[in-house]
This record gives C-alpha cells, sequence and structure tokens, in this order.
C-alpha cells in the first residue's frame, strides 16, 4: 500500500494520501489549501488517480483543498452527514465502509471537537490504523470549546469508540504541534496525560480550565472552509 503523510508548518496539520498500489486509485485525507502543489506533484509521480479528499471535520486553522482537488482531480469531496460544508459530494453515516480500490475506511462519529467530526478506520475487520481528526492527538486531544464541541461528548468519542480498537491500531491525527507523527491506540489510552487515570468528570472539568485562545486564522477558516475552500469577504 501507498501510504504518504504531508506536514503544513503553518498549521502543524497532517495530510495523508493512501492507495493501493502504483498507478491506481486514491484517496486524500484532511489536504490543506496551500499545500496543493505537493499533493497534485505525488499524485503525478506515482501515477494515481484521486478518487475521495475527505475532511474529517470543518476545520479552524487552515483553508482545506477540497475543492480545489475536486476542480484539478474531478474527485468526489466527502465529510460526516452533519457538515454544513456545501463543497461535500458525499456524506457518510456511522459505521458506513468505503473501499477505494482496495483501501478499506470504516467511518466513526467521534463528536467533541466539533459536533461533526468524524474519525476513519483503515482495514475495520483487523483495525490497522485510524486517522481521528482533532478528537483525539498525540499525547492531547482537540480543543472542545467552539464549533458546537463538547468536552463529555469527546470524552465518550475517544473512550467508548477510540479507546476500543485494539492497542496495535495506529493513531495518525489531523495535528501534532511537536513533530510526532504516528502514535498508537494502546499508547495513548496508557500515556495520554489528559485521559490516563482520569474519570469523566475530572476530564470534562480540565478541559473547561484550558481557557485557549481562538485559532489565528478561524474567522477566515471556518467560513471558507464551509464555502468550499473559498475564502468569503466578511459582512457588516
Amino acid at each position: 500500500m501507498i501510504f504518504r503523510q504531508f506536514f503544513d508548518i503553518d498549521s502543524s496539520t497532517y495530510t495523508y494520501l493512501l492507495a493501493s498500489g502504483h498507478g491506481r486509485e486514491a484517496l486524500i485525507i484532511d489536504p490543506v489549501k496551500e499545500r496543493l502543489n505537493d499533493y497534485l506533484q505525488a499524485i503525478a509521480q506515482l501515477e494515481l488517480k484521486l478518487v475521495r479528499a475527505i475532511d474529517t471535520h470543518t476545520h479552524a486553522d487552515h483553508i482545506t483543498a477540497l475543492g480545489d482537488l475536486r476542480e484539478h482531480c474531478g474527485c468526489v469531496t466527502l465529510m460526516g452527514e452533519f457538515s454544513k460544508a456545501e463543497c461535500v459530494s458525499q456524506r457518510v453515516v456511522d459505521g458506513e465502509q468505503l473501499d477505494v480500490d482496495g483501501v478499506r475506511l470504516q467511518a466513526l462519529y467521534t463528536p467533541g471537537h466539533t459536533n461533526e467530526s468524524f474519525s476513519f478506520v483503515l482495514d475495520p475487520d483487523a483495525p490497522r490504523a485510524v486517522f481521528s481528526g482533532d478528537v483525539l492527538l498525540i499525547r492531547g486531544t482537540g480543543r472542545t470549546d467552539f464549533q458546537g464541541g463538547d468536552a463529555g461528548a469527546s470524552w465518550d468519542s475517544i473512550v467508548g469508540r477510540l479507546f476500543a480498537l485494539p492497542d496495535e491500531t495506529l493513531l495518525y491525527p489531523a495535528h501534532d504541534y511537536l513533530g510526532r507523527t504516528v502514535s498508537a491506540i494502546g499508547e495513548e489510552r496508557r500515556l495520554n496525560p489528559r485521559l490516563a487515570g482520569k474519570t469523566r468528570a475530572e476530564y470534562i472539568a480540565l478541559m473547561h480550565a484550558l481557557q485557549l485562545p481562538h485559532p489565528r486564522l478561524m474567522d477566515i477558516a471556518v467560513p471558507a472552509n464551509l464555502a468550499c475552500g473559498r475564502p468569503t469577504q466578511a459582512t457588516n
């Protein structure tokens, strides 16, 4: 299988390109508009055909490349069923499976960071990896204080759903701010400081106490991402 991990330094975003082999159909997860040329170059060099472009949720810290990839590659743009983004060609429901030329993903509804967040499990019959978006991070969790976020829902999604995956399932989040590229479900269950040894009530209290500033690009990125990655003009 072809697996490529891209990094956008400005937003600390990871993007993932997957295909079953050279010259085959491919999918991409959480692409960033500013890295479009990197994706197109990789797709061309590997002689891939991009058929699915997926966002795990409506991002607040960068503008999506979903619309640009659809324009350049003719791919289907995909998000979870609760997304309000206008550029979504296909909406998946909890438990739905996708098969892109042998690359199989199962959609898991994992709200908490936002109320429309989904994760995607690779090879759900014997899980190899999960792409968790911003819900579960490496030694952290996504903030829960805007876009319908909810700390209790975050705990339920992580502990009740993602931690139900086998320990060896690799964890690929949409962000890391310390340069870590991958973890595993078992590691996070044991070592994640926000979760390990905590109760649900303790986790909720911790998340409510974070007092984080809003992402720098939030007022630009969220409207743009709801408009297929096109920046919109603010109105009075």
